[in-house]
């Protein structure tokens, strides 16, 4: 590959838990390979679940964050539970002998050690066949030294980098400090090592200037903010044909206002003021909610539906028909994509109280949506000061967040001159082609250009 590559055109690898679906990871890491491919450069993959050409992947199920190997260490390394970690400890009679105190939650069962060790080096074996194969550059880290929901992945990668050098950009997208869950755990040690890792060849991307302070602050690591993008240079493609039956296929009534909630359905996306919303605008509407519960288990999204009944809301759950790609169900029904769904939404909630940036802002401007929000605290610093024009809630739905709703609803035309404006200042920060300014400096500089 390298004798017949132009001067300057670069292989690059690119490492994640998956690149897969609609996750931020997956979207963003495409966009960054995009822009990548259209400078010249070859982009490869190296992921536990990938959609990206099979001709330029390899797939190591352990890498997978997922994976039962790695489920059984998240479960007893982010334990926070009394009953998980005694189950740990008795498993491992030995500790008996050596500690007469009550065990703790920060105690590390031996055999965890052991996993992790030998997944670790299992992992590392695997990036080296990774980077001999496709004859790499370069690698860009997508999350995987970030947020722990790999261990071992995270090590691997952080002695493969210290074992070769490899000029590496570490693009972080959230840290496990800013989890809840990660709070409590019995590998802080792991965690010191890898999350992120400290090695003079990685540069450090965050996607907000919160995370750049908080990141320097921990670590003493500087780092590149190049928030997330969409490609604001293309205009949305008009709709077909075959999108004309999406609202009628979501179940939309004639007369009937779509809120769009364009999200998983996990706590942090605050969907019970999406719904309060829609009860209280006091217009004939209901809630399409596109995404499914994810990963993240199945309880939250029980306390949405017992929550839209107890608000008498309609509220529809299309993760079925709303997918990556269209096509057609088992059972025969059309499958829509969000470009298909987007344009013809009324209004976009987004009522999240954490994000990492705001993957569904960017959409909802991009396809000259109105969106209401809460407002988060990135939203806040980083992107509210550009001017954008959309309503806000602090926390909790007031009278006045129902009357703008009602408003932008009753007459939409009003809003049309705001998403022009949504739209320009959106190219301006977030299109691709400030993305390919960001890189182009990064891999001059991780390239000693």
């Amino acid at each position: 590959m390298k004798k017949n590559r132009e001067p300057g055109k670069h292989n690059i690898g690119f490492i994640s838990t998956r690149f897969s679906g609609t996750d931020g990871v997956s979207l963003e890491s495409a966009k960054w390979a995009e822009v990548l491919e259209r400078l010249g450069h070859t982009c490869f993959y190296f992921s536990g679940l990938s959609d990206r050409p099979v001709d330029r992947s390899m797939v190591v199920p352990e890498v997978f964050y997922r994976h039962p190997s790695i489920d059984a260490i998240n479960q007893i390394a982010f334990a926070g539970d009394w009953v998980v970690a005694a189950k740990a400890r008795a498993q491992n009679p030995d500790l008996a002998s050596l500690y007469n105190d009550t065990f703790s939650l920060h105690i590390r069962p031996a055999n965890i050690s052991r996993q992790v060790q030998e997944l670790k080096d299992y992992i590392k074996r695997s990036l080296y066949d990774f980077a001999r194969e496709y004859e790499l550059e370069l690698l860009i880290v997508e999350n995987a030294l970030s947020i722990p929901v790999n261990l071992p992945l995270g090590l691997a990668i952080t002695e493969f980098i210290a074992e070769t050098g490899y000029p590496t950009i570490a693009h972080h997208h959230d840290f496990f400090w800013e989890r809840q869950r990660f709070m409590v755990s019995c590998v802080n040690d792991y965690l010191a090592a890898a999350f992120p890792a400290n090695l003079p060849s990685i540069r450090h991307v965050v996607i907000n200037s919160v995370a750049s302070a908080q990141l320097a602050s921990r670590t003493g690591l500087s780092s590149m903010v190049i928030p997330n993008v969409m490609d604001f240079d293309q205009h949305p493609v008009p709709l077909d044909h075959y999108a004309l039956s999406a609202r009628a296929d979501l179940g939309i009534a004639s007369g009937e206002f779509m809120f769009l909630q364009p999200t998983r359905i996990i706590q942090r996306k605050g969907i019970e003021h999406a719904i309060e919303l829609t009860r209280r605008v006091g217009l004939k509407a209901r809630l399409v909610i596109s995404h499914a519960a994810g990963d993240e288990g199945t309880d939250y999204e029980q306390r949405v539906r017992e929550f839209a009944k107890l608000l008498d809301v309609t509220v529809n759950f299309e993760s079925n028909i709303v997918q990556d790609t269209r096509g057609l169900t088992p059972d025969g029904r059309k499958i829509y994509t969000l470009a298909d769904v987007y344009p013809q939404a009324d209004i976009v909630t987004y009522p999240s109280s954490i994000e990492g940036f705001g993957n569904a802002f960017l959409e909802a401007i991009y396809y000259h949506r109105p969106i209401v929000l809460n407002n988060y605290s990135i939203y806040e610093v980083d992107i509210k000061p550009k001017g954008f024009s959309v309503i806000e809630f602090n926390g909790f739905i007031d009278e006045d967040t129902i009357d703008r709703v009602r408003r932008w609803l009753t007459y939409p035309d009003e809003f049309q001159e705001s998403a022009e404006q949504n739209y320009r200042l959106a190219k301006r920060y977030y299109s691709f082609t400030v993305l390919e300014r960001h890189l182009r400096l990064l891999l001059d500089d991780c390239l000693g250009k």
